[in-house]
């Protein structure tokens, strides 16, 4: 009886200890391209209940880590790359990695993109003449006395990303007259980007693709401005030298001046230009337009597009467009003064193809014929029936300080031209 008594204590006490087994849980971690999860390291790995696990997620070159994601509910910070997590639940989670952002905050940090082309950069506040690195990189002076070294060349373009987040460029300085691809940025390719940037009051001066923002691009370039006074040989634009890509909700204004393919936005268009405008002033010889120079071959449009500045030439002269050679231009206008001595048109100076639904004001114009397009007199360029009747999305509204985004196109109906609904 005893003996068996031992037993049966000895029995309970073995299925008590292993009633009271701790409750385990698995961990599974893995990271996204750009990174890995260096502790616990990458797999799937067991806890006791309760274990507090520390968390590293370590970022490769010229990455940086975003946020951990998956089941997160009980790590201590999402966002920080050294962390923990409390195991009280089986959990699945996601190291997150991005390209490193890099903040250009002055001269030399602008001046230093050149150093990686394809790295990603935002602008954090104006540059002008009191930044520093201004004198010795953008003034003048500076490269004795060329001025500003154009970002991005034909054999090494910048295929990147630039986020000018609104903030300026002022004062840039370039005399390259016998460089080709002159700008603040000199070539950018299919895959670079800039948006939400101004040049203003820049003063350049080049050969061949000259512009203010960029003189060669086949990448992206939107939401963006240039002010000041550009001048080249050839492929010469306020904003863009030669577009090969994308220009979109852009602007331009003071003057351009070049021998041929000179516009008040764009030299030489051969891709896509749209709701885009120039208040340029533009001087040229042949192919000379107040938005474009040159609309060349069977992919470039400009569309949803005008331009207010005057145009002066030789031959192929337009209010919008100096020669729209089998390319296309719809929903656009002009209303500058146009003048030359051969081939010219109050909207279009030469054209072999598409123009459409798109007009110039014959009295401001000083033009009565046009290679394209329909002109009107200024009343009716300032009537909503003119364009709605184009098939135009237009909408009247009361002021321009408060304009209607849902439609491209604004008019103050009897007192203004149509304007961009961003245009305000």
């Amino acid at each position: 009886m005893v003996r068996v008594g031992i037993f049966l204590i000895t029995a309970v006490l073995i299925m008590g200890m292993v009633g009271c087994a701790p409750v385990q849980h698995d961990l599974t971690t893995s990271g996204t391209e750009g990174g890995e999860v260096t502790t616990p390291g990458e797999d799937t790995f067991t806890y006791n209940e309760g274990t507090v696990v520390d968390l590293v997620a370590t970022p490769d070159a010229g990455h940086q880590f975003v946020k951990w994601t998956g089941d997160v509910d009980t790590i201590a910070n999402v966002n920080a790359a050294i962390t923990t997590i409390t195991m009280d639940g089986d959990y699945s989670i996601l190291a997150n990695f991005g390209l490193e952002i890099w903040e250009i905050r002055d001269w030399r940090d602008l001046h230093a993109i050149r150093d990686d082309l394809s790295g990603p950069y935002v602008l954090m506040n104006d540059l002008d003449s009191t930044a520093a690195g201004y004198t010795e990189l953008a003034s003048e002076t500076a490269n004795g006395g060329m001025g500003w070294e154009p970002i991005g060349t034909s054999d090494d373009q910048f295929i990147g990303s630039f986020d000018g987040q609104g903030y300026e460029i002022r004062d840039l300085f370039i005399n390259r007259p016998d460089e080709d691809s002159a700008g603040l940025f000199g070539e950018i390719g299919q895959e670079g980007i800039t948006i939400d940037i101004g040049v203003v009051n820049v003063i350049v001066i080049g050969n061949d693709y000259v512009g203010g923002l960029v003189g060669h691009s086949d990448g992206t370039v939107s939401n963006s401005y240039s002010t000041g006074s550009v001048t080249g040989r050839e492929h010469v634009g306020s904003l863009v030298g030669h577009n090969g890509g994308i220009v979109n909700n852009s602007y331009a204004s003071g003057s351009v001046t070049g021998d041929s393919r000179v516009g008040g936005l764009v030299g030489w268009n051969q891709a896509t230009l749209s709701n885009s405008y120039s208040s340029c002033s533009v001087t040229g010889n042949s192919s000379v337009g107040g938005l474009v120079g040159d609309n060349w071959y069977y992919e470039s449009t400009v569309s949803n597009s005008h331009s207010t500045g005057s145009v002066t030439g030789g031959r192929w002269v337009g209010g919008l467009v100096g020669v729209n050679y089998y390319g296309s231009v719809t929903h656009s206008y002009s209303t500058g003064r146009v003048t030359g001595s051969s081939q010219i048109g109050g909207l279009v100076g030469y054209n072999t193809d598409t123009v459409s639904k798109s007009f110039w004001d014959t009295q401001t114009s000083g033009q009565a014929t046009s290679d394209g397009g329909t002109g009107k007199i200024t009343a009716q360029m300032q009537d909503i029936a003119t364009f709605s009747g184009a098939t135009w999305d237009i909408i009247a509204v009361a002021n321009p300080s408060a304009p209607n985004p849902s439609y491209t196109w604004n008019i103050v109906d009897g007192y203004t031209y149509p304007f961009l609904s961003w245009q305000s």
